[in-house]
C-alpha cells in the first residue's frame, strides 16, 4: 500500500484484476489482506468469524507491531470499531441514541443555518478571480461544527482537533508524530470529559457520562476517550470527504448537475452515487478472521490484518457493470458499501446524509456555475489510503 495515497481508482482497478481478495503490504512491512470486490466484501463484513477487536492481530499480539505504527491506533482505540458482540452491542446502543432518525431530524434547521453561514464566509473569503477554498471553509466546517456541537466541544477545540485527526488518519506519518498526535487528541478530548461532568449539559458527552454512572450500561473511562476520540474523526473526516468529492464529480460531470437543476435526480441521488463512484474512504483498517477463512476462493489466515476496500468495491465491474467507472445519477443495481454492512454498519449514516444533501443544495443553488479553479489532476490529494479525497478544492464561485 502507498502510505503517501493518491488517487486509488487505477491501482483498485489493477488489483481487481486480480481478484476479490489480494494480500497487500502495509507500512512496516506488515503483511495484510485487502477485500475489495463488492460481493466478497459484503459477506466479509457480515461473517460471524471475523473480529474487530486486536486481541485477534496475530502480529500485534506476538509484540511485532512497534509504537508509533501509523496504522496502530485503529486496531488499539477502545471503542465501537474495536468491540465485537456483547460489548459492541452495550456501546452502540449507548451512543445509538444520539443518532436515530428522529434525532437527527431534530438537528436539521441548525444543520441548515450553519451551512447559509458557512457560505456566506466561503464567499467573503473569495479572492478578487472569485476563488476560495472550497473544502477549508465549507466541507471541513461544517460537518466539524455539527458533531462538535453533538458532542458539547467548544468551538477553541475545532481547528486543533481537525489537524490531530489528520495526522491519525494519515499513513505516511512518522512514529514520534502518530505517537504525539494520539496522546495530544487524548488530552483535549480528557479536558472535554472532565469539564462536561463538572457542568454536564444537554450534549452526547454528558450523556455518556451520565450512562457510566447508571446500572449496567456503562463507559469505563478508556471506552468514553476512545469513542470520542472516534467520533470527532469519522464524525467529520467521512462526511468533509463526501461533499468535496461529490462537488469535484459535479463540477466534472456538467450534465449530471444539470440533471440536478433541473429536477431529473435529487441531491440524495448525488450523495449516493459520489459514496459508491468516489468514496470518502478508500481502505478502511482493521478486521481479522478468527480462523482460517476461504473467501472468494482465497485463504486469508488467521489473524491476519485486512483492509475493507470501499472506493475498490463501488467500482467493481462485477457488481456495478462494465460501466462502473462512470459517475450516473439515474443508475440502478446493487447498493454501495461505503456506509459498510452487518453489525458495524455506519451509526452516523443519517446524519451524514443530512448534512451532504443540505450542503450540496445550498452550496449549487446559490452558486450553479460553480467550478474548479484549478484542473483534477492538480489537485494534491490526501497523505493516506485511509481517506480518499484532495487537501484542497479552490473553485471559482460564479463563472
Amino acid at each position: 500500500m502507498d502510505p503517501t495515497g493518491g488517487c486509488p481508482h487505477a491501482a483498485n482497478a489493477r488489483l481487481l484484476e486480480r481478484g476479490s481478495v489480494v494480500p497487500v503490504v502495509l507500512p512496516g512491512e506488515v503483511r495484510g489482506m485487502a477485500v475489495l470486490g463488492h460481493e466478497a466484501l459484503k459477506e466479509f463484513l457480515a461473517h460471524p468469524d471475523v473480529a474487530k477487536d486486536a486481541r485477534y492481530f496475530a502480529a500485534l499480539r506476538a509484540g511485532e507491531i512497534p509504537d508509533g505504527w501509523p496504522l496502530k491506533t485503529f486496531a488499539t482505540v477502545q471503542g465501537m470499531t474495536t468491540a465485537d458482540g456483547d460489548d459492541h452491542r452495550r456501546l452502540r446502543a449507548l451512543m445509538g441514541r444520539a443518532f436515530t432518525a428522529r434525532r437527527v431530524e431534530e438537528l436539521r434547521p441548525s444543520v441548515a443555518e450553519l451551512t447559509g453561514r458557512l457560505l456566506d464566509g466561503l464567499e467573503a473569503a473569495a479572492d478578487g478571480d472569485g476563488v476560495a477554498d472550497l473544502r477549508t471553509h465549507f466541507a471541513l466546517p461544517l460537518p466539524m461544527g455539527v458533531i462538535c456541537e453533538l458532542l458539547g466541544v467548544d468551538e477553541v477545540h475545532h481547528d486543533r482537533l481537525h489537524a490531530l485527526s489528520s495526522q491519525i488518519v494519515a499513513t505516511d506519518i512518522g512514529p514520534a508524530e502518530a505517537m504525539a498526535a494520539n496522546r495530544e487528541m487524548g488530552e483535549i478530548l480528557s479536558a472535554v470529559a472532565a469539564a462536561r461532568a463538572a457542568d454536564p449539559g444537554d450534549d452526547l458527552t454528558s450523556a455518556m457520562i451520565a450512562a457510566r454512572e447508571e446500572d449496567g450500561d456503562r463507559f469505563s473511562p478508556h471506552e468514553l476517550i476512545g469513542t470520542l476520540m472516534l467520533t470527532v474523526i469519522a464524525g467529520h473526516e467521512t462526511t468533509m470527504n463526501l461533499i468535496t468529492n461529490a462537488v469535484r464529480a459535479l463540477c466534472a460531470h456538467r450534465d449530471q448537475l444539470d440533471l440536478v437543476l433541473s429536477g431529473g435526480a435529487t441531491w440524495s441521488d448525488v450523495v449516493e452515487e459520489t459514496l459508491r463512484w468516489d468514496s470518502p474512504v478508500s481502505y478502511f483498517p482493521f478486521r481479522y478472521p478468527t480462523r482460517d477463512l476461504t473467501l472468494d476462493g482465497t485463504l486469508i489466515p488467521r489473524g491476519t490484518p485486512v483492509l475493507a476496500g470501499y472506493s475498490a468495491a463501488g467500482r467493481d465491474p462485477r457488481a456495478h457493470g462494465p460501466d462502473a467507472a462512470a459517475f450516473d445519477l439515474t443508475r440502478t443495481g446493487p447498493r454501495h458499501l461505503s456506509l459498510g454492512h452487518g453489525p458495524h454498519y455506519c451509526l452516523g449514516t443519517p446524519l451524514a446524509r443530512l448534512e451532504a444533501t443540505t450542503a450540496l443544495e445550498q452550496l449549487f443553488t446559490r452558486f450553479p456555475a460553480l467550478d474548479l479553479a484549478v484542473p483534477e489532476p492538480e489537485l494534491p490529494r490526501v497523505r493516506s489510503f485511509v481517506g480518499n479525497s484532495v487537501r484542497r478544492l479552490p473553485v471559482r464561485l460564479r463563472s
